[in-house]
């Protein structure tokens, strides 16, 4: 179970906010509130002129489960890093993994429309083929208890190789030893030699970052869970507003501290 942000967490937030630091999001549910029809998500306005100002300060990335050309349509600013297919696409050198999980993903897509036909299913889940992963929405089933029990049977039974993670309502379909969302961004922060590193997720996708060791790393959640392994949590996705103000004023404090120790000649 994680602790609430605002109660305990704003004094970590301060004394992790350095130059250079790597602000890391999940999309939907974190910058874009949950809707029924995964087609209809946007990044409310608010928000997004936070994370446009965001970028202009420190490297800014987006972590999702949807696919890089899915969720850049919907982003409206321009973060440094989009990674998409919960880690398994947009990383640098990997290109060659993705045609193989590609190549996988073509045959799981066929073999589960199938059995969705088979077994009466199509009219309560629907799979969207994000090219290197698969999810199958179940959000309009009539009967979602049932309705998950059955679909977790069955691909099991079409794909016994494939690695299965929950969603809100989805079945996220991974090709086993991909990459995950942990993995991406400790690729990222090695990369770019993050100083520190801020993560905000909402789902058990994003789990993996959650459970990463904590130096100079601060997690928070979307709603707390109590499983989680996020460090901290918001109440509501609308708070994410409040977090962005956080960040925003400490860089600016930093910049202009900086600024003002090496003045101009």
């Amino acid at each position: 179970m994680a602790n609430p942000f605002f109660d305990q967490g704003v004094q970590d937030l301060l004394e992790l906010v350095r130059p250079g630091m790597l602000c890391a999001f999940d999309f939907d549910g974190t910058l874009a509130p949950i809707v029924a029809d995964p087609s209809d998500a946007r990044i409310p306005a608010p928000i997004l002129r936070r994370l446009a100002a965001l970028t202009e300060f420190t490297p800014v990335a987006v972590i999702t489960g949807r696919s890089v050309e899915d969720v850049s349509l919907r982003l409206d600013f321009f973060p440094e890093y989009v990674i998409g297919n919960h880690g398994i696409e947009g990383m640098p050198g990997q290109e060659t993994q993705e045609e193989l999980y590609r190549l996988t993903c073509q045959d799981w897509l066929k073999r589960l429309q199938a059995a969705l036909q088979a077994q009466d299913l199509a009219s309560a889940a629907w799979i969207e083929d994000k090219t290197f992963s698969l999810s199958i929405h179940y959000r309009m089933a009539q009967d979602l208890s049932r309705t998950e029990a059955r679909l977790r049977r069955l691909i099991r039974q079409q794909l016994p190789d494939a690695e299965i993670v929950d969603g809100k309502c989805v079945f996220n379909v991974l090709p086993g030893g991909a990459p995950c969302k942990g993995d991406a961004l400790e690729m990222l922060r090695h990369t770019i030699s993050a100083p520190s590193v801020i993560y905000v997720g909402d789902d058990v996708t994003d789990e993996s970052v959650f459970r990463l060791p904590r130096e100079d790393l601060l997690t928070i959640r979307i709603e707390d869970a109590p499983d989680t392994a996020a460090q901290y949590y918001l109440q509501r996705q609308e708070q994410v507003i409040d977090l962005l103000d956080m960040l925003l004023h400490r860089l600016s404090e930093i910049l202009l501290d900086k600024a003002g120790s090496h003045p101009a000649p």
